[in-house]
């Protein structure tokens, strides 16, 4: 640099040039010195390209600074990477190594204010790294710098960017959070509730008090076998139980002085022992028994430590019953108050106990329906079954006889009990479809059918064209019901469900047993068994639907075929609400006469004689989603049962719930079964007869 009045000295990347202003006022540019680099081989970003090339830029101004010994203050550098100047101003984002190691040598040697923008098209610094002919190298830009500075024209700062959060050098933000540990006033009672296991409680405790005398040194005694350092520790922890309850009592006792009056261990004479424990000091001095069974330790019952004492010594005891679970808890040397109490509540929450011995879910019984309460003409709501075989001959042959099969299906109506037999050679829908229609053209058309699931009913009602409804959808039974014909099916195999017929069902195999067990000859014809059917029809609908009145002014039997077979004997005797001589000019008036009768006995009589509950008269807690239960099969070891969750539940008409869905697990497979509750009783299967335990209301 020539002259004294030199002002501002400025470095564009790889080129040095000096800018001088004469006395004269004139300006002139001059080459100083010039750089450039060859890009490295391996893939390197734009970015970072122009950060080398700002660095390169910071060593050329300490060259020149140290050889012409002039301030790294005056110079003023020019790039035209915004990005390399988002980087310099840069005071807010965290970069990669690369990026921040470069950029701390640029601000090592200048500050962000030196640094400033110029556009590509007057950067002399880019001519070094292009092709240009020898004769325009003396008139370039690289040589005479840009020409911006002798104008006196700037660009604006405002160009200077922002670090976008996107970009890849910048590093991820990352919350720190700063915790601080306070100390609570938690105590060492507090930290027991955490546990849930008496031995695993006095195990932890034993470890904590070795840690303890390790860290306190001191001339500590010969390692204590672990016999001794869990007996040790157990009467720690029994220390601090009965210095937290029995403050007052364990004061008086240490002063010398009894134990208050109105303390609620003063009847068993406690006293303190050579480890300050309180016991038992009762009449037993002189027996030749343990001293821990002799004077037991006193603990008290509406404590977390009693509940894992006797959680412990029940499981030691297999979850047997109370009785032996106290016995054992008094001979390991505890006496707990009120531990009865205490006892009988953790086996009626044990979860295993109940497994043992928890008893079948229920819920009320439910009200009748609508089809057993209500008159109407015999045989208009009918309740279907099937049973059976019985084995008949079919034809003869020359070795013997060829025998067969015969069923019975027995059609109930529902309101005045009476019943209809029809037998089937098979049970097949074809065979049921044609007893149906016989049964329909002697007793007239039915308009409500109740049965079980049975193939060949759920198959009938397909052929039959007849509307089958399940007992849970109650609108569209309803409708079904005003509009014709409704074939209403019982959850699967819940046999009381369907106990108007099923009690029927009984009634006669008694009865047709007894008219077999007379028959003179063994082998039965179809002829014989049908006639057999239709004399047990005939005594079961004579049957007394109520007790036998011993009135001599009621001698009367109230029985459905007194309103099938109008027979009654003695018919004048109860004729009361119609003129005897009209009984006689028109058979009309003497059926009508008769029905009345039975109709006005059924509703004041009968009817009355269901309005009780015989069993299920509780109101239970209703399942819920998420339950756990037991079901219980009937073929199983009770410990083979399976458990499962109840994953939906279907409330009846009264809002209780008899039916549930439920996932079974058993051997790691997942099942799906359907649990219902009728409305005569406890909670059944879909497809064996399996009943629910419901430990602690439904949940475990």
């Amino acid at each position: 640099m020539s002259g004294n009045d030199g002002e501002i000295h400025y470095m564009i990347f790889r080129t040095s040039e000096f800018h001088v202003t004469c006395e004269d006022g004139t300006q002139e540019l001059g080459f100083i010195l010039g750089k450039t680099k060859v890009a490295p081989l391996h893939t390197t970003t734009i970015p970072r390209l122009e950060l080398c090339a700002a660095v390169l830029a910071i060593e050329i101004a300490e060259t020149i600074s140290e050889q012409l010994n002039l301030p790294l203050s005056i110079f003023r550098f020019y790039t035209d990477s915004k990005v390399v100047l988002g980087y310099v101003y840069n005071q807010t984002r965290r970069f990669y190594n690369y990026v921040c190691n470069r950029v701390t040598r640029i601000r090592k040697s200048s500050t962000p204010e030196q640094w400033n923008f110029v556009s590509t098209e007057h950067n002399p610094a880019d001519q070094g790294t292009r092709p240009i002919h020898a004769k325009d190298l003396l008139e370039s830009k690289w040589l005479h710098g840009p020409t911006f500075l002798l104008e006196g024209t700037e660009f604006s700062d405002d160009l200077v960017p922002e670090v976008s959060a996107d970009d890849k050098e910048v590093r991820p933000e990352v919350s720190c959070l700063l915790t601080k540990a306070k100390v609570s006033g938690e105590t060492i009672l507090k930290r027991c509730e955490k546990f849930s296991n008496w031995h695993q409680l006095v195990t932890a405790m034993g470890t904590l008090i070795k840690l303890a005398r390790r860290i306190g040194g001191g001339n500590l005694p010969s390692t204590p076998s672990c016999l001794e350092s869990f007996s040790r520790a157990q009467t720690f922890i029994l220390q601090l139980v009965q210095r937290d309850t029995f403050p007052t009592e364990i004061e008086c006792l240490s002063s010398g002085n009894p134990c208050p009056r109105d303390s609620r261990i003063s009847a068993l004479n406690p006293f303190l022992d050579q480890h300050g424990l309180l016991r038992v000091g009762g009449r037993l001095k002189h027996a030749k028994i343990d001293t821990n069974e002799k004077y037991p330790i006193i603990i008290p019952s509406a404590h977390h430590i009693s509940t894992l004492i006797v959680r412990h010594y029940h499981e030691q005891m297999k979850h047997q019953g109370r009785h032996l679970t106290e016995g054992s808890i008094r001979s390991a040397g505890f006496w707990i108050v009120g531990g009865k109490r205490i006892i009988s509540s953790i086996i009626h929450k044990c979860v295993t106990c109940r497994k043992f011995r928890g008893k079948e879910g229920n819920q009320i019984m439910s009200d009748l329906p609508k089809d057993r309460v209500v008159p109407g003409p015999p045989f208009s709501s009918v309740g279907v079954d099937v049973f059976g075989p019985w084995n008949v001959v079919a034809r003869r042959t020359r070795g013997g006889v060829a025998n067969s099969k015969r069923w019975a299906v027995l059609y109930t109506c529902l309101t005045t009990r009476a019943i209809h037999i029809e037998v089937v050679e098979e049970l097949s829908t074809s065979a049921f479809i044609n007893a149906t229609r016989r049964f329909i053209a002697i007793r007239g058309k039915v308009t409500e059918f109740r049965s079980d699931r049975g193939t060949n009913f759920v198959g009938a009602t397909d052929l039959m064209r007849i509307d089958a409804v399940n007992v849970e959808d109650g609108p569209l039974k309803e409708f079904l019901f005003r509009s014709g014909t409704v074939w209403i099916f019982n959850p699967p195999h819940s046999s009381h469900m369907g106990g108007v017929w099923e009690r029927m069902i009984g009634v006669v195999r008694r009865i047709l047993d007894s008219m077999l067990f007379h028959t003179t000859t063994k082998d039965l014809t179809h002829d014989v068994i049908t006639t057999f059917m239709a004399e047990v029809t005939a005594m079961v609908n004579a049957r007394p639907l109520l007790p036998v009145s011993t009135d001599p002014d009621n001698p009367t039997v109230l029985s459905p075929s007194m309103l099938l077979t109008q027979k009654p004997a003695e018919t004048g005797e109860y004729i009361t609400d119609t003129n005897s001589k009209d009984m006689y000019r028109a058979h009309w008036r003497r059926v009508q006469a008769l029905a009345n009768v039975f109709w006005k006995r059924w509703r004041l009589e009968f009817l009355q004689s269901l309005q009780q509950r015989r069993k299920w008269t509780v109101r239970r807690r209703d399942m819920q989603p998420g339950d756990i239960v037991l079901v219980i099969e009937k073929d199983s070891h009770r410990n083979n049962w399976p458990m499962g969750i109840v994953k939906e539940t279907f409330p009846g008409d009264d809002g209780h719930v008899r039916t549930v869905t439920v996932q079974l697990y058993r051997n790691d497979e997942q099942k799906i079964k359907k649990l219902c509750q009728t409305h005569h009783g406890t909670y059944r299967t879909l497809r064996k007869r399996e009943s629910v335990i419901c430990a602690n209301h439904g949940k475990f």
